[in-house]
């Protein structure tokens, strides 16, 4: 369960959330439940958001195991993946000590500097599909070396980006994952993804890099979702090799999104119903569950019901045979 503490969870978020904790807790012991706050994009943290998602979770009766996970206390494990990967070129071959950006001729560095603006970058793409992606046109890649260090020594605002095969017809630009919920799926790096930011021009790193080393460091083997983040998982995978060659293979379960009454995917930014208001409705947390259980299929119509009453009976079946997003209309939440 990994919420961003940018304001209070809502029905989105618990549907979310009640997918991870059944997911692991049917599977007996053999299993544990993390909780991590991704509260790495600072600026955009609400105070107390944190203790507010906590105190919701355990409302619901969605437990964790082990102590919570902050991902602004770790930005030293994230500084040295960075590290790691500046000391790689695209084409395999690892950089000697200060090396970056410099790479032997004809081969191009996995990370790069980027000193393109949101409007160059806008200006020079086509546009996205709506998830979030824009795919960057190259425009500082292979920048000749000595106008890269000029730059870099003059201060110039820049991003760090991760590079991916040029070519499509590459094997290795190619990635393919099976899905629990939308089964097997193949995107081609460059053309579905381009070369991603992984440091921001802030200096903060984004959350294709931290959410790629969390998964790493905390051996997190499956991961529930929303199918927005469906291609990012494409480039996450890609980053994780380039880090650990060795590591795992991790599950996915990418689930529909909810949309409110206006046709909009949920989410804070919206003011979309929240656990605050419906707590201060009065609603209990069986009902708030129910809500949840129907969206993933679980229960034919919604009715109040406790998470722990949900183990023994899920499954992922019924999201696999409905992959369309859910419209939640407010009207339509009272139950009798």
């Amino acid at each position: 369960m990994a919420p961003s503490p940018t304001g209070r969870m809502h029905l989105g978020n618990v549907y979310a959330c009640l997918a991870a904790w059944l997911a692991v807790r049917s599977q007996g012991r053999r299993g544990r439940v993390i909780l991590r706050i991704e509260d790495i994009d600072g600026p955009r943290v609400v105070k107390d958001a944190d203790r507010w998602i906590m105190d919701d979770l355990a409302w619901l009766g969605l437990d964790w195991d082990g102590p919570v996970a902050y991902q602004s206390r770790r930005g030293a494990v994230y500084r040295h993946a960075l590290e790691v990967l500046k000391g790689q070129t695209l084409g395999g071959r690892m950089l000697d000590d200060h090396a970056w950006p410099d790479t032997p001729e004809g081969d191009q560095p996995l990370v790069y500097p980027c000193f393109c603006s949101r409007a160059d970058i806008r200006a020079a793409s086509a546009p996205n599909e709506g998830d979030g992606f824009t795919i960057y046109p190259g425009t500082c890649r292979g920048l000749p070396y000595d106008l890269v260090r000029f730059r870099l020594e003059s201060g110039n605002r820049h991003s760090l980006r991760i590079a991916v095969p040029a070519d499509p017809g590459d094997p290795g630009a190619v990635c393919r994952f099976h899905d629990l919920v939308f089964g097997d799926r193949v995107y081609t790096l460059p053309r579905d993804l381009g070369d991603v930011v992984i440091q921001r021009s802030d200096g903060l790193m984004s959350y294709q890099l931290a959410v790629t080393v969390d998964d790493l460091d905390m051996g997190v083997n499956q991961v529930v979702r929303g199918r927005d983040l469906l291609r990012s998982t494409a480039i996450q995978s890609w980053i994780r090799e380039r880090l650990d060659r060795d590591a795992g293979p991790v599950q996915y379960a990418h689930l529909p999104l909810i949309d409110g009454a206006d046709g909009r995917r949920m989410s804070k930014r919206y003011g979309s119903l929240d656990l605050g208001t419906l707590r201060a409705r009065g609603w209990s947390p069986e009902r708030v569950i129910g809500i949840c259980a129907c969206l993933l299929g679980l229960l034919p119509h919604p009715e109040p019901v406790a998470a722990a009453d949900l183990v023994d009976g899920f499954t992922w079946k019924a999201l696999r045979r409905d992959l369309a997003d859910r419209r939640l209309d407010e009207a339509g939440l009272e139950m009798d």
